[in-house]
């Protein structure tokens, strides 16, 4: 049900007359309260795409002396991903390897940042791919007449 609050287009259409398929059972639900809970998820799995926009990074522990681990209170969840927590595993693995969906893996990714416990780094081994040069020299003339010949021969196409 919570994908429905995800759909940006598509068809939709409701058979008040239609019974449940055979061995399923009918619940009543109040609709005003299953718009504002999914609403409310929907801002919560906005912002946690902003706080954690690539699942392909990174967590490691941050460096503070004196943290033990063994005297923090973490749920369940927080310590399956704990016990994953290495430069060389991404969120999205860690996710796939304690069964938990993007969104709950981002949640706790989350709650494990706000506390100090971890931070978000570049997974282990891979270099960053440095920005690809706008122009092949730095000579200014050079460079307005490859700007030049590229507006002209944008114009006659």
């Amino acid at each position: 049900m919570r994908r429905l609050f995800t759909w940006v287009e598509g068809f939709f259409r409701f058979d008040a007359e239609e019974t449940p398929p055979e061995g399923k059972i009918g619940v009543r639900v109040d609709l005003e309260n299953l718009i504002i809970e999914g609403s409310r998820q929907l801002r919560e799995w906005e912002q946690l795409q902003e706080e954690i926009p690539s699942l392909d990074m990174a967590l490691k522990f941050t460096d503070r002396p004196g943290t033990n681990l063994r005297n923090i209170n973490l749920s369940v969840e927080e310590w399956r991903v704990v016990s994953y927590v290495n430069p060389k595993n991404t969120i999205r693995q860690i996710g796939k390897a304690t069964r938990m969906n993007e969104l709950e893996i981002r949640r706790v990714t989350y709650g494990l940042l706000q506390a100090g416990l971890v931070e978000i780094v570049r997974p282990g081994g891979v270099q960053p791919t440095p920005a690809p040069r706008m122009f092949p020299t730095n000579n200014r003339e050079e460079q307005k007449g490859l700007l030049n010949r590229l507006i002209n021969r944008i114009r006659s196409l």
